[in-house]
């Protein structure tokens, strides 16, 4: 049975196993997750539910949002995701997704957007290897040779040059569920997940355990 959920960020910590091995973990507050949709293969052509994460207040909400919850009949939600499951039939629409639809023990992949850097040059960003930081040197940070003269005379596919760093798309996979409190909604997470305090990731099973 495949699960999902959504879940914010709340930082990471320590705690102990039963060994008494000390063990870094990301807690996450995970749900209570709200199916807000059915997708049905009549309908859309393929089978999935939607949820929806964290009160949002009415007044943010443009009008087609309201009357997307509306026909709902939930309450009306900030964060939205769609998660193709093998049992849809057995949510129904209001229906809640808890933290303790995981277990300790769990593999998880988890899906979230990494920390915005800014713009960065090719040292921090790839990695690169600095030049000579004597006087002399105009290249102390720079990002290197730019191509191969006047053959091919131009800059090649995949250089790394100074851009925008961070921000984008990243999953984790096969990280294991230490601990579940689902009185608290918490889920405690075996090494770091993307994203800075506060990000709203994705929990799925994962794909290659």
């Amino acid at each position: 049975m495949k699960k999902a959920i959504l879940a914010k960020k709340i930082g990471m910590t320590q705690i102990f196993d039963e060994a008494n091995n000390l063990i870094p973990v990301t807690v996450l507050e995970a749900g209570p997750c709200t199916v807000v949709q059915k997708k049905t293969v009549e309908n859309d052509g393929y089978e999935a539910i939607q949820v929806g994460f964290i009160d949002a207040k009415e007044k943010q909400l443009i009008k087609p949002e309201k009357g997307h919850f509306a026909k709902a009949g939930v309450t009306a939600k900030k964060h939205l995701k769609e998660f193709r499951l093998e049992d849809t039939a057995a949510y129904e629409v209001g229906a809640e997704i808890k933290a303790d639809v995981f277990v300790a023990g769990d593999k998880i992949d988890v899906v979230g957007i990494s920390k915005g850097k800014g713009y960065q040059g090719a040292i921090k960003k790839y990695g690169q290897s600095r030049g000579p930081m004597g006087h002399g040197s105009k290249s102390h940070r720079v990002a290197g040779s730019m191509g191969a003269a006047t053959s091919p005379g131009r800059v090649m596919k995949g250089k790394g040059l100074p851009s925008h760093m961070g921000s984008v798309q990243i999953t984790v996979q096969n990280l294991e569920v230490v601990r579940v409190d689902a009185d608290k909604n918490l889920i405690l997470v075996k090494g770091a997940v993307p994203g800075s305090k506060g990000t709203i990731i994705t929990i799925k099973d994962s794909v290659k355990a």
